[in-house]
């Protein structure tokens, strides 16, 4: 009578599970929503003239945001995981809500530090919590597709630009700044707590459809499932922070560089440039899904020895290469690969620490990001400056993708032998 019910239990329990595919379209409901972040740009000239200042002095609301994404990521990662994706997304929907609406007001008032505030700290931290809330809860749901669905949820950031980027313009000539502030602030409130009352976790021990005990197909055991103090004291987390830092740094600098560099190389006129540029935003979006679902079957450590191998290649070759056709490809490969190591890190995070803490974790490693958007650029800009030369400055970078690859085969050797050793410890056990 007890296996019966407990039979019973199970088939209930089975029957109230969600679907893991509306989990990740909640995922990218989310990312859709904060990436718009990514379309600060069409905002800036409307937002200086009210404020009458330098498109420069209202660029730091941005700079603020980005760096409280990777500070709260950073310190709100625990929290993240204690209180589940359903309560930590409401709360970055609340944020990044009420920081872009604080923003209308503070048009409306012309104060330019209430705008720091609302835009740069109220919506970074919405940023930050809305940023690995939901690929936390993915790499739970889809142990046997980690890349695709992280993927697919962080394709939703990249892409964002390009679905608010048009409206924001035309509701700033529709109606006006303030109102439009007013207006997208509520869009982004209503998409994110929506998308954010489906996320859950799964249940413990959670395996897909034909994944489960005696099922037949089987996942890739974890190499640990440690908490991220203990992930703190392990090489290979900093051997990530390492990797990511560099290729978030020159990945930024040849994107924040795009437009001079393809005038100078291939004599484009600015307006050719800028189409080109609205280019790198799909190339982006694309290399995030096509990447991080590749490294499901690549493995994830090849993957980024893939990405610094060829980007030590492309760095020192592209300011040499004059053939329209070459540079481009190349130049968007590039992007595919800065966009792929962003999607493509969660399901590594999972694969080297486990899923205890690992929306703690990956908020420590965002930190690399917040550090690297200050960085490149600054790098870019002070080599082009001191030598005149774009050969020398992609040079620079070329250099920095050396110590990339250096550590990630470094990551590959010990993810090898972390694996060696679990396989002997299997067999002495069934010995």
């Amino acid at each position: 009578m007890l296996d019966s019910n407990t039979h019973t239990t199970k088939i209930m329990n089975t029957r109230k599970l969600k679907n893991r595919w509306l989990i990740a379209a909640s995922a990218v409901g989310i990312h859709i929503s904060i990436g718009s972040v990514y379309a600060y740009s069409v905002m800036t000239n409307p937002v200086k003239d009210i404020f009458d200042v330098e498109g420069s002095v209202i660029k730091w609301a941005f700079k603020i945001a980005i760096l409280l994404l990777g500070l709260s990521a950073a310190f709100l990662g625990r929290w993240v995981e204690k209180v589940g994706p359903k309560r930590s997304g409401t709360a970055a929907g609340l944020f990044y809500g009420i920081g872009i609406l604080g923003s209308g007001l503070a048009v409306q008032l012309e104060s330019l530090p209430l705008f720091y505030l609302c835009y740069g700290v109220i919506g970074g931290i919405g940023l930050g919590l809305g940023y690995i809330t939901p690929v936390s809860t993915l790499v739970k749901w889809f142990p046997d597709k980690r890349g695709l669905a992280t993927g697919m949820a962080i394709m939703g950031f990249g892409f964002a630009a390009l679905l608010f980027g048009p409206i924001m313009q035309a509701l700033f000539d529709a109606v006006g700044v303030s109102t439009a502030f007013y207006i997208l602030g509520a869009i982004y409130m209503v998409m994110i707590l929506m998308s954010a009352s489906y996320m859950e976790k799964p249940p413990q021990d959670y395996m897909p459809k034909g994944f489960g005990p005696g099922e037949g197909n089987r996942v890739k055991a974890d190499m640990a499932n440690i908490s991220a103090n203990e992930a703190l004291r392990t090489t290979r987390f900093y051997y990530i922070w390492i990797m990511m830092f560099i290729n978030i740094s020159c990945g930024i600098a040849v994107i924040a560089a795009a437009s001079p560099m393809m005038q100078e190389k291939l004599n484009y006129s600015p307006m050719e440039a800028a189409a080109i540029v609205g280019l790198i935003g799909v190339f982006n979006g694309l290399g995030r899904i096509l990447w991080s679902s590749l490294s499901d079957y690549f493995g994830r450590a090849n993957t980024y020895i893939l990405f610094f191998a060829f980007q030590i290649l492309a760095f020192y070759f592209l300011p040499r290469i004059s053939m329209e056709l070459t540079f481009l490809v190349i130049l968007f490969l590039v992007i595919t690969m800065y966009g792929g190591g962003f999607a493509t890190l969660p399901a590594f995070l999972g694969d080297l620490f486990g899923t205890k803490q690992l929306g703690a974790i990956h908020g420590m490693v965002l930190t690399a990001w917040a550090l690297a958007g200050v960085v490149g650029p600054t790098i870019y800009d002070v080599v082009k400056k001191t030598t005149g030369s774009l050969d020398t400055t992609l040079g620079v970078f070329a250099g920095l993708f050396v110590v990339a690859l250096i550590v990630s085969l470094l990551m590959k050797r010990k993810v090898v032998k972390a694996y060696k050793e679990m396989e002997n410890k299997v067999s002495l056990a069934k010995t």
